[in-house]
């Protein structure tokens, strides 16, 4: 991600690093009262996890956070995680299923798995301007 965008936006969304925002966005996201937290386990092993939110007056389910362990990628947790997604967005009547991530490099993985889950992009645009 850091070589693609602007020093001053990841500056400004991680000045003390990425892995320490990180770390305090998943514990914010783990603590929210409207986000529900799934594991996966391989072998008693945790393998990944995700949020969960529904968001009724849209009918839209959201996957809001879906992360997989490195040694666990690639071995079909992510497809697991998304269809247990799906079907709790279905049991609560919702008619449709978001997920969000970057459009970096590093991302690319996560938009393939999105994609072939069958996730389409929406054209959204999100400009920044140093002051």
């Amino acid at each position: 991600m850091r070589e693609d965008i602007p020093d001053y936006v990841f500056e400004g969304f991680y000045p003390e690093g990425w892995l320490k925002r990180q770390l305090a966005d998943v514990e914010a996201i783990c603590l929210d009262e409207e986000t529900e937290i799934w594991l996966a386990q391989t072998d008693g092993t945790l393998a990944g996890f995700m949020g969960l939110r529904a968001h009724e007056q849209d009918s839209l389910g959201e996957i809001h956070i879906i992360a997989v362990d490195p040694i666990h990628q690639r071995c079909g947790v992510a497809t697991v995680l998304m269809r247990f997604a799906f079907d709790w967005m279905r049991r609560r009547g919702l008619a449709m299923a978001m997920v969000e991530t970057g459009d970096d490099r590093g991302h690319a993985p996560a938009r393939a798995a999105y994609e072939s889950a069958g996730f389409e992009r929406y054209p959204v645009t999100r400009y920044f301007r140093k002051l």
